[in-house]
């Protein structure tokens, strides 16, 4: 997403992308069902509890989406993070100047999802972590593919993942993604929350973001609940 004034500008060019390459993600660069488990994984926990993991990848619309389909997640908010300012804003954010990324905000019970199951829904499903600052027709640093870790395990899990991805060759190119320290998560404003529950006929959302929900349930049914989280 640039802003919303572009969008029409954005729409042409993903319909373009789309006609070449088919729909923006990281299905362009791997096969999802071949991205395999995360070997430092602690696996599951052995009881419920809420834990938070924060993802950027490309537009929050569909990344959102995706994650809501995910066995385990309670709940998903698409916000901002990444940058050193203190609030945050769609408008601010759209000008790529503020340091902060498009994000999710992923709250999970562990103990039915683990935190290196996330990340391959990440890096197989939700977006491109090959694209530097920008996923597909969206252009910017608001738009990098960024993992914002709270604990020190979630640092070693991401960076170890990176590394055990890049050894497999899994993608064809450099992964680029930014592993960082939560400095603030800024959730955005309502009208893109859930957008694509909301808009599913926009058609940003059919050309890029419906297709990742049909690669999660194909590629990682393990990983797929039909009915999204609230």
């Amino acid at each position: 997403m640039t802003t919303m004034v572009g969008r029409a500008a954005a729409l042409g060019a993903a319909l373009m992308a789309t006609a070449i390459c088919g729909a923006c993600g990281a299905s362009a660069t791997a096969d999802a069902a071949a991205v395999p488990r995360a070997e430092a994984d602690t696996g599951l926990a052995a009881s419920s509890s809420r834990a938070t993991a924060v993802f950027a990848g490309g537009c929050f619309w569909g990344t959102q989406a995706v994650f809501e389909h995910v066995r385990g997640v309670v709940r998903v908010t698409a916000g901002y993070a990444g940058g050193a300012a203190a609030r945050a804003s769609y408008d601010d954010v759209s000008t790529g100047s503020t340091g902060h990324a498009e994000s999710v905000q992923v709250e999970y019970d562990p103990s039915l999802v683990s935190y290196g199951d996330l990340l391959r829904v990440f890096f197989a499903v939700a977006h491109d972590p090959t694209q530097l600052n920008r996923q597909g027709p969206d252009v910017g640093p608001q738009y990098r593919s960024a993992i914002f870790y709270t604990t020190e395990e979630q640092q070693r899990t991401a960076r170890a993942y990176i590394a055990q991805l890049e050894r497999a060759k899994v993608f064809s190119k450099p992964i680029v993604t930014e592993v960082a320290p939560l400095a603030g998560f800024y959730p955005a404003e309502a009208y893109h929350q859930d957008y694509l529950v909301r808009h599913p006929d926009a058609p940003y959302i059919v050309i890029n973001d419906l297709p990742k929900l049909e690669h999660l349930k194909k590629a990682l049914p393990e990983l797929y609940r039909e009915s999204r989280t609230l």
